[in-house]
């Protein structure tokens, strides 16, 4: 069988995957190198070492992550909206938690494909939340409500923070329902 070609595309989507299989964290240039064969030196005419490949993972990642939620809330408004924006989040927290790692990770603020993947995430949050009428400054407190509790719950539950005997998708449409009514609800609290 053929060996793969090494290409930065084809590091950076290995890399990915890797990352989800073994976390983010323990991503290493070694283990990129094994899985296509070849000695880790060989990877440095692609990029540039480790924390090139990092960045490179997290600006795919968050671009994903960018597609991902805006074609979820595409055609929707209000509660089928959030549902659908906080489902797919879980999803890709949980199913891809290397990447879900990766988002977190900092990137340079050095030309404007490394603050897209955000920009268009931070996008994403205000189109969903236009269907709940909120004005500045009310849209940006709600905007980081709406990623904080999305994430604290994907995080517990990707690294296995809940132990109750309770279901968790249970849990999950009790919180996505909670932010409904307080997006709902947001002039009178």
């Amino acid at each position: 069988m053929a060996r793969e070609r090494i290409t930065p595309d084809a590091l950076v989507s290995a890399a990915a995957d890797l990352a989800d299989e073994i976390g983010f964290e323990n991503l290493t240039l070694a283990a990129l190198a094994k899985r296509f064969g070849v000695r880790d030196a060989s990877l440095y005419t692609h990029i540039r070492g480790l924390a090139d490949l990092q960045e490179r993972v997290a600006l795919r990642a968050l671009t994903e992550w960018a597609d991902a939620l805006g074609a979820a809330v595409a055609g929707r408004s209000r509660y089928d909206a959030l549902i659908a924006f906080a489902d797919t989040y879980r999803a890709m927290a949980t199913g891809h938690p290397g990447r879900y790692a990766a988002t977190r990770y900092p990137v340079s603020s050095e030309g404007p494909a490394a603050s897209a993947g955000v920009a268009r995430i931070v996008e994403v949050c205000y189109a969903l939340l236009r269907g709940y009428d909120l004005s500045e400054p009310d849209a940006t407190d709600a905007v980081r409500l709406l990623r904080s509790t999305l994430h604290g719950f994907s995080d517990l539950e990707a690294t296995g923070g809940f132990t109750a005997d309770h279901s968790l998708d249970v849990s999950w449409r009790r919180a996505v329902d909670t932010l409904h009514h307080t997006l709902t609800n947001w002039s009178k609290i």
